[in-house]
């Protein structure tokens, strides 16, 4: 990969810039692959509360929670964890339209969530995942979130959590995953339907 017109870097040892590194909280992280580190390992550990899978279906389905579940995620990381964006994206909703979209995400879900059919259940979450990542409500980690934020639901509904293209091959799953976004931003769910469940 080139950096500005630099020799290229080896694969994760990719410079962040001056804007990457903007509101970051440990100074030391540098590059691309020790951010990702960072970010996992704060990942990691917010799956380790016992109180994410206690939460029953009505409590998460809260706008308050998706920003209490991403301060959990990020927020050793990040200043702005937990905080809506406040600037334009080349992705998602116009910052003051951010809060409305997820209030009403999470109003639409308690009806769609209203059934105890399985197939109904799974179908819905793809439909929460999607429409999470299509608001984009922070600033980054919004699909990090959104897979998990839905896997939280079905385990609180006591249904099997996603598999996120895990029987993919790893070169395959992040390109099969946009691709099946894309595809549920025109309004066809299938392939986001298979690739959460290979």
């Amino acid at each position: 990969m080139m950096i500005l017109g630099l020799a290229s870097e080896p694969d994760g040892a990719t410079p962040l810039t001056p804007d990457d590194r903007e509101f970051l909280k440990p100074n030391w992280v540098v590059t691309r692959a020790e951010l990702n580190a960072v970010e996992q390992n704060n990942i990691l550990k917010a799956q380790l509360q016992p109180k994410w899978n206690r939460m029953t279906t009505s409590t998460l389905l809260d706008d308050m929670t998706i920003r209490n579940l991403h301060e959990s995620m990020f927020s050793d990381v990040w200043d702005w964890a937990g905080k809506y964006r406040s600037r334009e994206l080349t992705i998602g909703v116009a910052p003051d339209q951010v809060s409305v979209a997820v209030r009403q995400l999470v109003d639409n879900a308690k009806f769609w969530f209203n059934t105890t059919d399985p197939i109904e259940i799974y179908e819905t979450a793809c439909k929460v995942h999607h429409r999470l990542v299509e608001i984009h409500p922070f600033n980054n980690g919004n699909g990090r979130l959104a897979r998990e934020y839905t896997d939280l639901i079905l385990h609180s509904m006591k249904q099997d959590k996603f598999t996120w293209g895990i029987g993919l091959t790893k070169s395959n799953v992040r390109e099969s995953y946009i691709l099946a976004l894309r595809e549920a931003d025109k309004g066809n769910f299938v392939p986001l339907y298979q690739f959460v469940r290979s």
